[in-house]
């Protein structure tokens, strides 16, 4: 995922309101959303060339995204794929800190990475380029390819948008897909100097990247409520944000 915006026990009826882009290159096989078939409980996108995913759930409420982190050293620097951490933490039972410092302790064989990891009871974050494991207070939280809540542009505001759809009602799926529709390019003085160069940050300034090799493949929201009831929809994206392919998935979590 390059933005995940998402609300820790902040609305009343919603433990977890979560909606987050998948940005990549639009070569690269993937497979909507579904319940896997080699593993039932997990609900995921897939990557085909790594095999992992970027956002997930289970039936009982396991949750993991991972966001990488920007660092153009590192495209010459081979590591395991790091879709591979969300599907290990979503197939295995140890508690989300308690997975978070195994990972800890491997961090250097992955090209830089944030990992978000959720059991219903804690919500716990990593990421190797800072080495610490953060257990989530309530609150609203965002991330692209930086720290958790490093106040890039798109993260400054699609929180600032999260939190104003929140104090409105009740969050709903097209509401939360609208915010990560935004096409929209902030200013080069607010962008942040990744090295990759003005161009390339100006193209991955807006919470919805459109390019001619890359940009977002998938916008995700996950909302769970106070009764356990899951709402999973993903939009599947065709190079532009005018055409999609959507699934919808409904059910209640398990015991």
């Amino acid at each position: 995922m390059c933005l995940i915006l998402f609300a820790h026990y902040i609305h009343p009826d919603y433990p977890l309101v979560l909606a987050g882009n998948r940005d990549e290159f639009y070569d690269r096989p993937t497979t909507p959303a579904t319940f896997w078939a080699d593993a039932p409980e997990i609900l995921a996108g897939r990557d085909l060339v790594g095999g992992g995913t970027w956002l997930g759930i289970t039936r009982t409420g396991r949750l993991a995204t991972v966001a990488n982190y920007r660092h153009p050293a590192e495209k010459q620097v081979q590591g395991l794929s790091r879709g591979l951490l969300t599907v290990d933490f979503l197939r295995g039972t140890a508690s989300p800190r308690a997975y978070l410092e195994t990972v800890a302790r491997l961090g250097e064989s992955y090209k830089g990475f944030n990992l978000l990891a959720a059991d219903g009871k804690e919500f716990a974050y990593y990421a190797n380029r800072d080495g610490y494991i953060r257990r989530l207070t309530p609150g609203i939280y965002g991330l692209s390819n930086a720290l958790l809540d490093t106040p890039w542009p798109k993260v400054a505001q699609g929180k600032a948008a999260l939190q104003e759809l929140l104090t409105a009602g009740t969050p709903e799926p097209e509401t939360l897909l609208a915010i990560l529709a935004d096409t929209s390019r902030p200013s080069d003085h607010l962008l942040p100097d990744t090295g990759v160069g003005l161009e390339r940050e100006r193209l991955l300034s807006s919470r919805f990247v459109v390019s001619p090799d890359y940009g977002t493949r998938a916008s995700t929201v996950v909302l769970i409520d106070r009764t356990g009831q899951v709402t999973f929809v993903e939009r599947s994206f065709d190079r532009t944000p005018q055409r999609w392919q959507e699934v919808h998935h409904r059910f209640r979590l398990q015991k």
